[in-house]
């Protein structure tokens, strides 16, 4: 099978510290590889995989001010679709342009949803419904009005996340620093309980972070290190005795929830969004609604069986399942191709 993988170009694929999608993209790239198929990386110059890397632009351009988002990404996006009849199945996890370039191929494009970040891009996906194909990375996460082939769960590479047995007395705040991941909620709630808390994650609103987070950092108190790699962010998971995650708003999935569980890290989150599919209550943390219950599951975090954290990580979201899930997508899709394809008059092309 060619498979053809669309990478973001914000980041390197994978990326250096952050870029959920680039890391996605990577280690899914990387099983197929591994599994003796032929993909293709589209993806920025820098990036690394053990399948083919075809790439037009030099670096992410969060990583390179001199680099205009929108040229660079229509010249990535063109690039795959102009010869995307050369793949059996095109795998878009770049959001909602590409879908505007699918008509430039035959080949069949699915599109994992990584997210809706406004209502305003649905027009997008609802043109190309039924033309294209959609998975869903939660079940809460799903539009109403589009269509999808499946739901499949992020997995994350259990090699690079050290199971941790006995933490540090520290919670973890672990996201981008902006409204919607709860950075303020997240120092309240350590502070309420008395603990120490540690921040990591980029900068993405510097107006909340200089106005909420600066003003009550203290060492050893309340500490920012900034964005991390995946040696540090290791060592900064296993060590937690909890994950702090008090989302604003309702969140796809949530990366370091799993990431945090690999380590036996148990997770205190507000009960949003795609929380009921990965926290089990009482078994791998805590779901909650207020900053209050938050500080009363952090009294009760002791109860949490740290190897059952990262047991729920080894059943259900490791990378080997993940790829495993998307395979039954690419092969039910090519399936559909293949009847398409018997039941229209003879010489008449295949297209979405």
């Amino acid at each position: 099978m060619r498979i053809a993988m669309l990478a973001p170009i914000a980041w390197r694929t994978p990326p250096r510290h952050y870029g959920p999608w680039e890391s996605v993209a990577s280690l899914l790239t990387e099983e197929l590889a591994e599994r003796s198929h032929d993909v293709t990386l589209f993806a920025t110059a820098d990036s690394l995989t053990g399948g083919t890397l075809r790439a037009v632009c030099p670096r992410g351009y969060e990583e390179d001010p001199s680099l205009i988002p929108k040229v660079w990404e229509c010249l990535h996006i063109s690039e795959l679709f102009e010869h995307g009849d050369a793949y059996d199945i095109i795998h878009n996890h770049f959001d909602y342009l590409p879908l505007t370039y699918s008509g430039l191929t035959k080949t069949p494009v699915v599109t994992t949803i990584h997210g809706f970040s406004s209502p305003g891009i649905l027009p997008v996906y609802r043109k190309y419904n039924g033309k294209t194909f959609y998975v869903s990375i939660s079940d809460s996460d799903r539009a109403t009005e589009l269509d999808y082939v499946k739901t499949v769960y992020h997995g994350v590479d259990l090699s690079l996340f050290d199971f941790q047995p006995d933490p540090e007395d520290y919670l973890l705040f672990f996201g981008r620093m902006h409204p919607d991941k709860g950075a303020w909620e997240a120092v309240e709630i350590a502070k309420a309980s008395g603990k120490k808390l540690i921040m990591a994650g980029i900068v993405q609103d510097r107006e909340y972070f200089d106005r909420f987070v600066v003003p009550r950092l203290k060492t050893g108190e309340t500490e920012y290190i900034g964005s991390v790699g995946p040696d540090e962010r290791n060592r900064l998971l296993g060590n937690a005795l909890a994950l702090l995650h008090p989302i604003a708003f309702d969140e796809p999935f949530g990366l370091s929830v799993i990431e945090a569980m690999a380590c036996g890290a148990p997770v205190i989150a507000f009960d949003r969004g795609s929380m009921p599919e990965l926290i089990d209550n009482g078994q791998n943390g805590f779901r909650v609604d207020t900053v209050h219950e938050a500080v009363e599951a952090v009294a009760r975090i002791g109860t949490i069986d740290r190897s059952a954290c990262r047991r729920h990580v080894e059943r259900s979201f490791t990378v080997q399942r993940m790829v495993d899930d998307y395979m039954d997508v690419y092969e039910t899709i090519l399936g559909l191709r293949r009847t398409d394809l018997s039941n229209r008059p003879q010489g008449e092309n295949y297209g979405p």
